[in-house]
């Protein structure tokens, strides 16, 4: 065992036993998750539903041609969609919001939720895995795969992290990041917790690796595989497999003191969001990142109140002195009570808050390149 402050960033992410978080109580989170009849039988029938939308064809390039069969257009909505969301969720158009397009990524969350719970190792979340590279392939942009295992409570599983570079003029690297993987628990299928964040990502790559010229530092976008506890709670050193395994690799290979800053979204998609400032982010950063979004009118949202999450791939990152904030709403007694139950579906999700999220984050990567 190595001391809590090598994080025993190892490929196959061992790491010493650390104090258990309080992230498992989720500001107030109720005990025991529980899981009601009418939830189950709900997300049986979009299970049923998304297999037959997607029949047979399960391969990358079938879904990246659904989805991509013309690229100035939405992606497909598939079947999962559930009723269109109301006009108080529309998002805005994507010349408001920088560029980025929250209808998009509102489709993007709809086809993550299209293959299903999507727990690390599953082959659910190998056939993501595959949507997900092509699909950012699609885009012009630049993926490198990362594949490795690693040992967790169930067993040694397969994983896979995606990092999309895009090159800058100097050296320097701005890195955003989220998880694609789903809590391993009965009928989850994670639109908030990690379909928002990743339909965030998508889209924010999209925008990026088409521009041109590149701009003065590079930007790298993470997709993290096993953010999640493979347990019911939160407890090192089962969580973060994916970027304590990509923050070691970068360590190694003398990228990672290259890196500027780390912007993580994690929960970024309901419809009454409050993101707090995180007392483990980098306070620089923090404030960077509130005061653009408080400049773009989203100072409602962005608020100016304290939290704790107790862990997520930020912790990775910052035992590794790199400075790093996380945008996520936790609060579950008010904004996500639906955080880790089968009702965190479709419905839940925001168009509006999507394009806020994004259009934050694009602007403080502008901010960051002024650096």
């Amino acid at each position: 065992m190595v001391k809590k402050e090598d994080n025993a960033e190892t490929p196959f992410a061992r790491v010493a036993q650390g104090k258990q978080s309080s992230r498992r109580f989720a500001e107030g989170k109720r005990g025991g998750e529980k899981m009601e009849a009418f939830g189950l039988k709900r997300m049986m029938l979009v299970a049923m539903v998304g297999a037959l939308a997607l029949g047979c064809n399960s391969g990358s390039n079938a879904s990246s041609t659904n989805m991509n069969s013309n690229p100035a257009q939405p992606p497909f909505m598939s079947a999962v969609a559930g009723p269109p969301p109301k006009a108080a969720d529309e998002a805005p158009p994507a010349e408001k919001t920088g560029g980025f397009d929250g209808k998009r990524a509102y489709e993007q969350v709809v086809k993550q939720l299209s293959y299903g719970p999507r727990p690390a190792g599953s082959a659910a979340l190998a056939k993501l895995q595959d949507y997900l590279e092509a699909e950012l392939k699609s885009y012009g942009c630049t993926v490198e795969a990362d594949s490795f295992s690693a040992d967790t409570p169930a067993g040694r599983l397969p994983m896979k992290n995606f990092l999309v570079k895009i090159s800058g003029q100097k050296p320097g690297i701005i890195l955003l990041g989220t998880h694609y993987d789903t809590k391993r628990l009965e009928n989850f299928v994670g639109a908030d917790d990690a379909g928002s964040s990743t339909g965030v990502m998508l889209e924010i790559a999209r925008v990026l690796c088409a521009q041109k010229q590149p701009r003065k530092y590079a930007v790298w976008i993470a997709f993290f595989d096993a953010e999640e506890a493979v347990n019911r709670e939160w407890q090192d050193p089962d969580n973060r497999y994916g970027s304590r395994q990509m923050a070691a690799q970068l360590a190694a290979s003398g990228d990672l003191k290259n890196v500027k800053a780390f912007l993580l979204a994690d929960i970024v998609g309901g419809k009454t969001p409050h993101f707090k400032r995180d007392g483990d982010s980098t306070k620089w950063l923090k404030d960077l990142v509130w005061q653009v979004a408080a400049r773009l009118g989203y100072g409602e949202v962005f608020v100016n109140a304290p939290t704790n999450f107790g862990g997520d791939d930020h912790f990775s990152f910052t035992a590794r002195k790199v400075p790093s904030v996380d945008i996520m709403d936790l609060d579950t007694q008010n904004d996500v009570p639906y955080w880790h139950t089968p009702e965190d579906t479709i419905d839940k999700i925001s168009p509006k808050t999507l394009a806020i999220v994004g259009h934050t984050i694009l602007e403080s990567v502008q901010e960051l390149q002024k650096k």
